[in-house]
């Protein structure tokens, strides 16, 4: 099979120039998050890809360990940018030291691409199929990695950029981490021979020509109405700002004739014994108001004590829940912003965040009840995470009919975090084949429906009220029904077979 490059790029491949490949695979990595923002562009990611494959091809595996390194680095510095306004801006970090640690966990969590690249230079055998198969499999592991180990930071990780591409058509079976390991293997293939390379084309052709399927059948509609307040992070808790806001989302939240007003993350961003010495009266209201029937309310605000400690909750409240209200409590906190690793207290002390060490909620909670609905929400980051949200449909009864999505990103300003997490959301309704209602605090709030489509959303950064109609839906994906009992582990038992196959090839050749 003739190579991807010829002739002064293949050569160059072949000399010891690895830092201009190492500079230009960075600044690839950097380019091809373009598509997490602007989705029309998804076959960016498969051609970088396909850069770094056939140039690790032909390196040694310290130097391929090298090249997937500043792939890496420079995809996830350009993909996730956007904390160093957190540290900085809001958390009150130095911006020397707050851009040096964004560097830091792009380098950090870019050395699972480093290993993933040095294997597959060292266990390719030059057949187009069985490398293409090889680099898929070492590109799996890498990101399963990155998606899992230490709480996991799976942003931006590569299926996502498929979302509007022909590949999105099999979220509903594999998954993020599927559709990213097949736009590997087709990235691999376009890197390899002009016979290869047909065969990906096609495969992209006749997956943009399969109709979206439906596994999942509908269970009635639901009208909904989503708050944004858009309240500027750093005036969140400021004390002269909080009675106007905590004004304007009780009388958003009470004047609603909506089946449903959801309110986002921290909302009401007062603990309850703080909001009784600063409103007097205030949740009461609230509780009174949604205790009269066909009026219900998920709304975001911390619960607990310094001494049972404290919560990053959502609160239900309906005529049903009056006695008790409904409450869900964030299970998969945010390092440094929720939770402090050990060893780090120094860190989250020297930024500004209020309430920085949160309690777990459970993995699998209840649904809220609303009109014969169930509705099952998440907070902030927590819908990048399918595979926990999929533990809720291992019981097709009581799975969820629509998933609400809580979220604060105030905390990075006007960026590519907005539609980079609108993007996510639109792949958890694919996986799921649930709508998402998103209730944001700056944007972007939205309704998703089952087939990851957004048919309602406001303007970010500006404060309104999203009414419209959400159906539900019954059934369970084949995604929903794997991941709900066996989680990531098909991925990484398959994957890890690739290259423990290839490994004992390898060996046995000598």
């Amino acid at each position: 099979m003739r190579p991807l490059f010829r002739g002064a790029a293949a050569s160059a491949a072949a000399r010891p120039n690895t830092l201009a490949w190492a500079l230009l695979l960075a600044v690839l990595g950097a380019l091809q998050t373009l598509a997490f923002v602007q989705t029309a562009a998804w076959p960016l990611p498969l051609l970088a890809a396909a850069v770094l494959a056939a140039v690790v091809a032909r390196a040694t595996p310290g130097r391929a360990a090298l090249l997937g390194w500043s792939f890496g680095t420079g995809w996830l510095t350009a993909g996730t940018w956007w904390l160093f306004i957190s540290m900085h801006r809001y958390g009150a970090i130095p911006a020397p030291l707050a851009a040096a640690a964004v560097c830091l966990l792009a380098a950090v969590l870019s050395l699972y691409l480093a290993l993933a690249m040095a294997a597959f230079a060292r266990w390719r055998i030059g057949r187009s199929a069985a490398d293409a198969l090889l680099f898929s499999a070492v590109w799996t592991l890498a990101e399963l990695a990155r998606g899992l180990l230490f709480t996991g930071f799976p942003w931006a990780a590569s299926g996502y950029a498929q979302v509007d591409g022909p590949l999105a058509v099999l979220l509903p079976w594999v998954g993020v981490y599927g559709v990213g390991a097949l736009a590997a293997a087709l990235a691999a293939a376009l890197a390899a021979g002009w016979a290869a390379r047909g065969v990906a084309v096609a495969v992209l052709g006749i997956a943009a020509l399969l109709p979206a399927p439906d596994f999942t059948r509908a269970a009635g509609t639901l009208d909904v109405a989503l708050l944004q307040p858009n309240v500027a992070q750093d005036e969140k808790f400021a004390a002269d700002r909080m009675p106007e806001t905590l004004a304007w989302v009780a009388r958003a939240l009470t004047t609603s004739d909506a089946a449903l007003v959801i309110a986002p993350e921290t909302a009401v961003p007062l603990l309850p014994d703080q909001l009784e010495d600063f409103a007097p009266g205030y949740w009461a209201a609230l509780v009174a108001h949604f205790t009269q029937p066909d009026r219900a309310a998920l709304v975001g605000v911390p619960l607990g004590s310094y001494s049972v400690g404290y919560t990053n909750s959502v609160v239900g409240l309906s005529g049903a829940t009056a006695a008790q209200p409904y409450r869900y409590d964030k299970h998969h906190l945010v390092p440094f912003g929720e939770f402090i690793p050990p060893g780090f207290r120094w860190f989250t002390d020297a930024m500004n965040i209020p309430l920085g060490d949160f309690n777990r909620g459970p993995l699998v909670a209840p649904s809220f009840a609303v009109a014969g609905q169930r509705i099952a929400p998440n907070i902030c980051y927590e819908d990048l995470f399918g595979e926990e949200l999929a533990r809720r449909f291992r019981d097709p009864a009581t799975a969820p009919t629509m998933l609400a999505n809580v979220s604060n990103i105030g905390w990075f300003g006007d960026t590519a975090a907005v539609p980079q997490h609108l993007a996510i959301s639109r792949v958890r309704s694919l996986e799921l084949q649930r709508p998402m209602l998103r209730a944001t605090n700056t944007g972007a709030t939205a309704v998703v429906d089952h087939h990851g489509r957004v048919t309602a959303q406001l303007a970010p950064f500006t404060r309104d009220v999203l009414r419209a109609q959400a159906e539900g839906r019954d059934g369970v994906t084949p995604f929903a029904w794997w991941a709900a009992r066996a989680g990531l582990w098909p991925l990484l038992v398959l994957a890890g077979a690739v290259v423990l196959w290839r490994a004992l090839v390898s060996a046995r050749r000598g």
